[in-house]
């Protein structure tokens, strides 16, 4: 056998080596990047669950629309400045939802993954804050709290491109009866949305 002949084979045998190293340190790659993606959406939903959200995602339901009839609150609300949480639980909300479309924005979570968990919960209290944030871009602008109009807009746009969920196509879905569906009166709509628990 030649020197060159030789030459090649090792060459071969040193590319064929080299692409398999690739290929594995590409799914290497995308192991870490889920075991990542996974993470933050855990972590993601244990804030979510965090009992102190959870009190103001439900003022921003029931209490929030009344006190939204003071002048005297709205204006705390569109002054500059600090705005009291405490004082203020809608603010809670708004900034946990606009660190959520922060991460979304900036690909730290699964963008899919993200919007099938919460797709419906972020358009419904956009719509129920919507008020809120013009209250308090009149004198900060129009950035103010724009990752959670990102987040929104990005779940109006998951919502129409799946108006029916996202159960597999191929898979038969288990029969849901309604055994008050006669009996209870139908949903009430806010602001062209059915309401139901997000």
């Amino acid at each position: 056998m030649s020197v060159e002949l030789l030459g090649a084979i090792a060459n071969i045998v040193t590319l064929f080596v080299v692409g398999i190293s690739a290929l594995a340190a590409v799914r290497q790659l995308r192991h870490y990047r889920d075991a990542n993606q996974l993470q933050a959406i855990i972590s993601v939903v244990h804030d979510f669950k965090d009992e102190k959200l959870q009190l103001a995602l439900r003022y921003v339901q029931v209490e929030l629309p009344a006190r939204m009839q003071d002048a005297a609150y709205r204006d705390e609300l569109s002054r500059v400045g600090f705005v009291d949480s405490e004082t203020h639980p809608e603010m809670q909300v708004c900034n946990w939802f606009n660190e959520m479309g922060t991460l979304l924005k900036n690909r730290l979570v699964d963008e899919a993954t993200f919007l099938d968990l919460f797709h419906r919960l972020a358009a419904y209290y956009w719509n129920l804050l919507t008020p809120t944030i013009a209250l308090l871009r009149r004198n900060r602008g129009d950035w103010q709290y724009e990752n959670f109009e990102y987040l929104a807009a990005a779940a109006q746009r998951w919502r129409d491109t799946h108006p029916h969920g996202t159960y597999p196509r191929d898979r038969v879905r288990l029969p849901v009866p309604d055994p008050w569906l006669s009996s209870d009166p139908p949903a009430t709509t806010v602001a062209g949305a059915t309401v139901s628990a997000p």
